[in-house]
């Protein structure tokens, strides 16, 4: 049985932490068939309803990356809103990063925009890009975002 697809990209949702309170999703990019590219954003709410869409803004992510759907599927992502003329070129997916900031090369990944599939990879020398201006090149599940938004707002106050 296919899965029912409850939202479309440029939809706002909360993401449940782990330690209480909500962080904010954007779908920046979908496959159908269960991937995700999002967009990740603080601080923490105590309350869904606290969510403004209208404040959010590709630059002040704190977590970009692709992922799994199935929080959104079972409902326990939520889906809060929609941002207004949503436009792709605005909110980009970027090249992403493989390796370890150790490495002397790294891979630079570029994948489709609409399958999610790779496309291509370049090796790069380390020693000409910085590690920190490209997303790690993974996939995560729902509860590894969970997780990592978690680790990422322990530290402010929920608002």
């Amino acid at each position: 049985m296919k899965k029912k697809i409850n939202y479309a990209e440029g939809d706002c949702f909360s993401v449940p932490l782990r330690n209480g309170g909500f962080a904010v999703g954007v779908v920046a990019r979908m496959d159908g068939g269960g991937g995700i590219f999002g967009y990740f954003f603080g601080p923490r709410f105590a309350d869904v309803k606290q969510i403004n869409v209208l404040d959010l803004s590709p630059e002040d992510n704190i977590l970009i990356g692709m992922c799994g759907d199935l929080g959104l599927i079972k409902n326990e992502w939520v889906v809060v809103g929609r941002i207004p003329n949503w436009s792709r070129q605005q909110w980009a997916m970027p090249k992403f990063i493989r390796g370890d900031k150790d490495d002397l090369k790294l891979i630079l990944s570029t994948y489709d925009e609409n399958s999610l599939d790779l496309i291509s990879e370049i090796e790069v020398e380390a020693s000409e890009i910085s590690f920190l201006d490209y997303p790690p090149d993974r996939l995560m599940g729902y509860g590894a975002v969970e997780i990592r938004l978690t680790k990422l707002l322990s530290d402010l106050a929920i608002t």
